[in-house]
């Protein structure tokens, strides 16, 4: 009698993009980065509810970090890789890739990759882009990445948005150098166009049975892993808000955030998830050794 099979369990990318509230781009034309020193920040007891949160559904994750962050709170970055997450770079001051020369570009992350390797005593091989900046007009990013000692990037959005996007690029992971491995963040193919699926504002304006199917419509359907993002300001309703803002900016920015925690909660309970080095970088090392075979 031949025994049932039980369906493949698809191990899903969980990240954070490790940045305080007032360091998002929608901010930037309402608060100076000269202020920044000056501002409340809550980033070190919002990673703590993480990573409580993490530890409670034993999940690991990638924490892409900004330097900025990284020097201001040592404690906090030696405590996510003592519970054994994946610390990556987010560069330094949270600065646009297309809004930098490639020189700048190579001073800001390699200054925070350095910084984040002396402080987590662990090589730091992955990188995401501010806002998702690298695309069309600055591919010369991957060589500087690349020159920096990094392994992969999960810098490119394959959606048409107004602020970054690369709606014609690969969904899901591949080389775009040899021995560096873009990995998108998900999305969900629906009659000819990418629709995000993968964290951030979208996550908290869908309802939470949209999200999780279109998670697993990709684990089922195209039988990859996805790639999930969000902030820790997403989960932290008491954060002070901004005056002056436009209507835009402010629904993006505070749409929902209430109820992230607990849809996040759900999240970890409804997938499995793991760090990005470990479910990504075994695929660069197989195509390196297919190569050279």
């Amino acid at each position: 009698m031949l025994m049932a099979t039980r369906p493949l369990v698809i191990r899903n990318a969980m990240t954070i993009d490790v940045e305080d509230y007032f360091q998002v781009s929608a901010f930037a034309p309402y608060i100076a980065r000269s202020d920044w020193d000056g501002r409340e920040c809550r980033v070190e007891r919002n990673i703590e509810r993480i990573l409580a949160l993490l530890a409670a559904k034993q999940c690991k994750a990638t924490f892409f970090t900004l330097g900025w962050i990284a020097q201001r709170y040592p404690q906090m970055l030696r405590a996510i890789v003592e519970q054994g997450h994946e610390l990556a770079s987010h560069g330094w001051g949270h600065e646009r890739v297309s809004d930098l020369t490639p020189g700048a570009f190579a001073e800001d992350i390699g200054r925070a990759k350095k910084l984040l390797e002396d402080l987590g005593g662990q090589a730091v091989l992955g990188y995401r882009a501010p806002s998702f900046s690298i695309g069309e007009n600055n591919l010369w990013a991957f060589d500087v990445l690349l020159e920096q000692g990094y392994r992969y990037s999960s810098s490119v959005y394959p959606i048409q948005h107004d602020h970054y996007g690369m709606p014609d690029s690969p969904r899901f992971a591949y080389p775009v150098r040899e021995g560096l491995l873009e990995v998108p963040v998900t999305t969900l193919r629906v009659m000819n166009k990418n629709f995000p699926s993968s964290g951030g504002g979208y996550f908290r304006l869908l309802p939470y049975a949209l999200s999780r199917w279109m998670i697993r419509q990709v684990n089922a359907q195209d039988q990859q892993s996805a790639v999930f993002y969000f902030h820790p300001w997403e989960i932290d309703a008491e954060q002070p808000r901004i005056a002056g803002i436009d209507a835009k900016t402010r629904f993006r920015h505070y749409v929902n955030i209430p109820r992230t925690h607990d849809r996040i909660a759900q999240l970890l309970s409804d997938f499995s998830w793991g760090r990005m080095d470990e479910i990504f970088l075994p695929q660069l090392a197989a195509e390196q050794k297919a190569r050279a075979a």
